[in-house]
C-alpha cells in the first residue's frame, strides 16, 4: 500500500474531517492546526486569529486506492476555495483555504488542478487555496478529534457541492 500524508484546511474542521475521512482511499484523519507561528497551541488560542494557524485537517491516504489529484477534487467539493479567510459563517484567517503539502509533487499536482479550475470557468470567482510547503501540525485536543461521529447535531459549514470537476 503507497501511504501519503497531506494537510488540508477549509474552515471549520469538524465538518471537512467528517467529509474526508468517509472517502474510500483515506486511511485516517485528525484535525489540528497548521500554518502558524506559535508552538504548541491549542484550540482556543487558534480562535482568536492571532496566531497564524488555520483549522487544519491532518489525511493519511492510499494512493493506489485515491490519486492525490482525486482527493483535491473532494476537498474542493467540500468547502469554498474562492472565499478568502471565510467558510459559512466562520471568519478569519484560522478558517482560510490551504492545502500544507508534504511532497514537491503535492505541489506541482495542487497548482496544476487550481490552475485548471479557474480555467474551466466551473467557479463564479477564482480559487484563493494557499499552497504550502508543510512545516508542522499541532494536534488538537481530543474533544475536537472525530466530533461529528461524537456530536452528530454539532456544527458544520461543510456539504458536497454539486459541481463537475472531471477533468
Amino acid at each position: 500500500m503507497a501511504k501519503e500524508t497531506v494537510y488540508l484546511a477549509g474552515g471549520c474542521y469538524w465538518g471537512l474531517e467528517d467529509l474526508l475521512s468517509k472517502i474510500p482511499g483515506v486511511i485516517e484523519t485528525a484535525v489540528g492546526f497548521s500554518g502558524g507561528h506559535v508552538k504548541n497551541v491549542c484550540y482556543r488560542e487558534v480562535t482568536t486569529g492571532t496566531t497564524g494557524h488555520a483549522e487544519t485537517v491532518k489525511v493519511i491516504f492510499n494512493s493506489d486506492v485515491l490519486s492525490f489529484t482525486d482527493l483535491l477534487k473532494f476537498y474542493f467539493k467540500m468547502h469554498n476555495p474562492t472565499t478568502l479567510n471565510q467558510q459559512g459563517n466562520d471568519i478569519g484567517t484560522q478558517y482560510r483555504s490551504a492545502i500544507f503539502a508534504t511532497t514537491d509533487e503535492q505541489i506541482l499536482l495542487a497548482e496544476e488542478l487550481i490552475k485548471k479550475i479557474d480555467t474551466s470557468g466551473v467557479l463564479i470567482k477564482k480559487i484563493t487555496t494557499e499552497v504550502n510547503r508543510f512545516n508542522i501540525f499541532f494536534l488538537a485536543e481530543d474533544n475536537h478529534q472525530k466530533y461529528l461521529e461524537k456530536y452528530p447535531d454539532g456544527y458544520s459549514c461543510h456539504f458536497i457541492r454539486d459541481i463537475n470537476l472531471s477533468f
